[in-house]
């Protein structure tokens, strides 16, 4: 999955957290003004790669079993503390503004699926949702799925990655875990007539399909690298399973799924540039799977079926924005009889697709925006849905039944808070269903959102979306966060994000930086960010950096970064190569030891990797590497305040990354400037599980912003 080291603070911000209160300035305190930081003891260990030394005299952090990485990360909490005790009544300003722009007692737009209404709700108070259901009608009487507040009692973290109903609508194979891990989940199998669980329970499970006797459940496992590299076949009552498939090369992952034709079962094998797929007839569960196309390296393809064909999207070299082939059930071994769907367009990505018995709905990404495009089976005219703002996002939500003739879609901006629509084929009908509430009151009107071009060393235009409130004077006196992913071909989308406006309301420019490594502007936009070409991630972010302060819309001294994961190692980039650009940098569990991580294969997610960053056994990669690997790239030099975030339990990013990169720094940089380690001793990547538990880690990191500006109000 291109999406591996995804944070998910992406899509928390997206998902969560205005005030009126006047900007008040403040003494900005330094890191003099308060007790010494904790000091990590150095440890020297010498790594000799290519004729090249390095001595890393943290290596020894990386141990979570040994009482002293315990002690100093605990230390390092208590300083972070100590430093921020002065915010915490603006902390929890920000943490009830978050929610009052939140509706906490909601519920979600049912979706209909084999006879039954599904939905999930919140509470107010309750930190997770419940999944239910209703049969035929909503008028029916509800059935609760999964509680999963009652699943998470006395938990620290608990995480529910969803459910698979079985064809009969008896049982549901579901997942979760109580680590706070994004990538080891417990499989079990819920009896929904007598709410007991049956069967088996499976421990790193990855995916799950069941065939269409709702007695054969097909399920994906991991190694000990985190990679899912099996599936089995498991019969209800029996109590051993049979191993399906074992992908063997170590840089591709596998995943079983259904079809919504409910026809057969696929297996899907991919790395980040090469898939391949394989199938059975859902009613034959015990047949051996047959592959659709034999993997070809830089060939990419996914297979959606229709009852009377299939539909095969297809990328390689030659067509990177991809394009659509339909194929016989039968006889499609012969690539005579692919036809043509949808033509590869250079300047026209194809991000989604979903089929139904009558159309091909597709997501499209064009010039940085998306649209849908229904596109009729039989032949004729096209019907697009399209949208007259500058700067939205659009996505293709689908429909699971096949022979509804409508789709659904969101559509969102960074002022306009997100609204779910249906359209029908036919009628030509679009029908909102359901908009997102803020209860404390939002008027799209008060804000401007614009859309702005940086240009890069090379020439390149870069897009960036920002809003800010009505009125602002671009005078270079606002201060300003600019934030971005720039990894693994993941778009960094202008959506509505509540959370922000309690900066935006405190006079903040709030943007988002759509630069390569991404697909904002088409797949060659992420080639063109990443492997030997990764540092463009880099410059495009600090152009549009340059173009807010050139244009005045704020200056250095005002300007905050932020960026999570892939995005941290954004982060560590720009602070070593432009730390006079920003005045504050968050990087959330950064993945800022590139080279030390991805030369130890025995670590979750390195080699299935390779594709994205290179294999740094290769002296080529290793030596490109090591011109931008935040950790190794730490010098004498005055650097920006910079909260670094990590979880102990984290699987994508490994704890000691941040732990590392912090001691280091701490001993490395020239100034008087904040520097703060926040580790979460009980979660993982995406930080606290619960919604409640996420809104004051937003509210933490607004405030640790806020106050560097001298905002405590």
């Amino acid at each position: 999955m291109k999406a591996i080291r995804l944070f998910i603070f992406f899509t928390t911000l997206i998902m969560i957290a205005s005030c009126n209160s006047s900007e008040e300035k403040t003494k900005i305190l330094k890191q003099s003004d308060f007790p010494a930081p904790p000091v990590a003891e150095i440890v020297p260990d010498t790594y000799v790669n290519f004729g090249k030394q390095r001595i890393d005299n943290y290596y020894w952090l990386k141990d979570k079993n040994n009482p002293k990485v315990i002690e100093y990360l605990k230390a390092e909490n208590a300083y972070t503390e100590t430093v921020m005790a002065s915010t915490k009544e603006l902390q929890e300003s920000i943490y009830n503004e978050i929610v009052g722009r939140i509706k906490e007692d909601d519920e979600s737009y049912p979706t209909f699926s084999d006879g039954y209404y599904y939905y999930n709700r919140t509470e107010k108070g309750k930190q997770y949702r419940t999944y239910c259901r209703r049969k035929g009608s909503m008028n029916a009487p509800e059935e609760i799925l999964f509680d999963v507040n009652k699943m998470a009692e006395g938990k620290p973290a608990f995480i529910f990655m969803g459910y698979s109903i079985s064809p009969d609508n008896g049982k549901a194979a579901y997942f979760y875990n109580e680590t706070g891990s994004y990538a080891e989940f417990i499989m079990k199998i819920k009896d929904l007539s007598s709410g007991q669980d049956i069967g088996f329970s499976v421990t790193g499970a990855t995916s799950a399909a069941w065939a269409n006797d709702s007695q054969t459940l097909f399920y994906g496992t991991i190694d000990k690298t985190l990679r899912s590299y099996q599936i089995h076949r498991q019969k209800i009552g029996e109590t051993k399973s049979k191993l399906i498939f074992e992908e063997k090369d170590p840089k591709f992952s596998t995943y079983v799924s259904a079809t919504k034709t409910k026809q057969f079962i696929f297996i899907s094998s991919e790395s980040s540039t090469t898939s391949e797929e394989r199938f059975i007839p859902a009613d034959m569960p015990e047949e051996s799977f047959k592959i659709f196309m034999p993997r070809t390296q830089d060939v990419e393809y996914s297979v959606y079926p229709h009852k009377h064909k299939f539909f095969v999207r297809y990328k390689d070299k030659q067509n990177l924005n991809g394009k659509i082939y339909e194929t016989p059930l039968a006889g499609f071994e012969d690539k005579k009889t692919w036809n043509e769907f949808v033509p590869h367009n250079d300047s026209i990505r194809i991000d989604g697709i979903d089929v139904q018995k009558e159309f091909v709905a597709l997501e499209l990404r064009k010039n940085g925006l998306t649209e849908i495009e229904l596109k009729p089976i039989s032949g004729g005219k096209s019907k697009v849905i399209a949208f007259p703002e500058p700067v939205y996002t659009v996505s293709l939500q689908g429909n699971p039944e096949y022979d509804s003739t409508s789709v659904r879609y969101s559509y969102t901006s960074l002022n306009r808070p997100n609204t779910l629509y249906e359209y029908d084929f036919v009628s030509e009908q679009t029908k909102k269903l359901k908009e997102q509430e803020i209860p404390s009151g939002f008027n799209p009107d008060d804000y401007v959102v614009e859309r702005l071009w940086a240009t890069a060393p090379d020439g390149v235009k870069v897009p960036m979306a920002i809003v800010y409130k009505k009125g602002l004077k671009k005078d270079g006196k606002n201060p300003a966060l600019l934030y971005s992913y720039g990894s693994y071909g993941i778009s960094s989308d202008a959506n509505f994000s509540a959370s922000v406006y309690s900066l935006i309301d405190r006079g903040f420019v709030f943007g988002i930086a759509q630069i390569r490594g991404g697909s904002d502007l088409g797949e060659q936009w992420y080639e063109d960010g990443k492997l030997l070409k990764k540092k463009n991630t880099f410059t495009d972010f600090i152009a549009c950096s340059e173009k807010l302060i050139n244009n005045r819309y704020t200056a250095p001294d005002k300007l905050a970064a932020m960026g999570g994961s892939a995005g941290g190692l954004l982060m560590g980039a720009v602070a070593n190569m432009r730390p006079d650009l920003y005045q504050t940098i968050v990087a959330l569990v950064p993945f800022v030891d590139v080279i030390n991580t991805m030369l130890d294969e025995s670590l979750p997610l390195t080699t299935g990797e390779y594709e994205e960053w290179g294999n740094p056994n290769d002296e080529t990669y290793f030596n490109y590497m090591l011109t931008y690997s935040p950790y190794d790239n730490i010098k004498p030099q005055n650097y920006p305040n910079m909260l670094v975030t990590g979880g102990l339990n984290d699987s994508q990013v490994l704890f000691h990354e941040p732990a590392k990169y912090v001691a280091k720094l701490r001993a490395t940089k020239t100034d008087d400037n904040i520097l703060l380690l926040r580790m979460n001793m009980e979660s993982g990547h995406g930080g606290a599980t619960g919604r409640y538990e996420g809104i004051r880690d937003t509210a933490f990191e607004y405030a640790f912003i806020l106050n560097r500006v001298g905002i405590d109000k």
